[in-house]
């Protein structure tokens, strides 16, 4: 998955994209107002898990901001590598 796959849509003050891997893992990508990064052109990217915001990867523990297109295609590669978790357990 490339940044350049994402398809974003309008939501509220700025666009959002967000992908769905195999593994139960996604990714949410935005740019607006107010993300991380947004003012200066560049993207906040948060890990999904079974469609919620998740907190407990090895990739991140929080939302990631202020990211190029191409540091956003570093972190959906590493996303769509991760092991499949249990459901309801995104710890891996």
């Amino acid at each position: 998955m490339k940044f350049s796959d994402l398809n974003f849509e309008t939501k509220g003050v700025g666009l959002q994209a967000r992908v769905n891997f195999p593994n139960g893992y996604g990714a949410s990508v935005v740019i607006g107002l107010f993300s991380y990064g947004g003012s200066e052109g560049l993207y906040e990217l948060g890990v999904m898990h079974n469609g919620e915001l998740c907190y407990d990867t090895p990739i991140t523990s929080d939302v990631v901001g202020w990211l190029s297109p191409s540091e956003v295609t570093e972190y959906l590669q590493q996303i769509e590598a991760l092991p499949t978790a249990e459901s309801g357990d995104a710890t891996v």
